[in-house]
């Protein structure tokens, strides 16, 4: 079984954006980071999973059962209704990628519960700024 947990850090409405993702596999965990120049938060967030995701496809089995961790209800609501208004695009290539694994279990959870996936972003932030 698969844990991943993503979140975003943007500095203003539309800004410099952290993308972190943890991916927790056999009790290890694997910290991953990248940046966005410009993008909106709710961006930031699709283009975490997204990130996320790609690295699960590209170094775990299909047969894999993955249980994914997000502290955004958009990015939530977005995968359980196979719809999102502003974000198709994101949510399309999301969708693409979590289809590549049997079982993908999508959970809401606080910001409060997503402190590694939250440091990781704030730390690309950072890197950004």
């Amino acid at each position: 079984m698969i844990s991943i947990y993503t979140d975003a850090a943007t500095k203003g409405n539309q800004g410099p954006t952290g993308l972190g993702i943890l991916v927790v596999v056999n009790k290890k965990q694997f910290q991953l980071t990248d940046t966005i120049s410009l993008a909106s938060n709710h961006e930031g967030e699709f283009q975490a999973a997204i990130h996320g995701f790609r690295y699960l496809t590209a170094n775990y089995s299909r047969q894999e059962v993955v249980i994914f961790h997000t502290d955004s209800q958009l990015v939530k609501d977005a995968i359980s209704k196979s719809y999102a208004k502003h974000y198709a695009d994101e949510l399309a290539t999301l969708l693409q990628l979590m289809d590549q694994f049997e079982t993908v279990i999508t959970r809401w959870i606080p910001e409060k519960e997503n402190h590694g996936a939250h440091h990781l972003a704030n730390q690309a932030l950072r890197q950004v700024e």
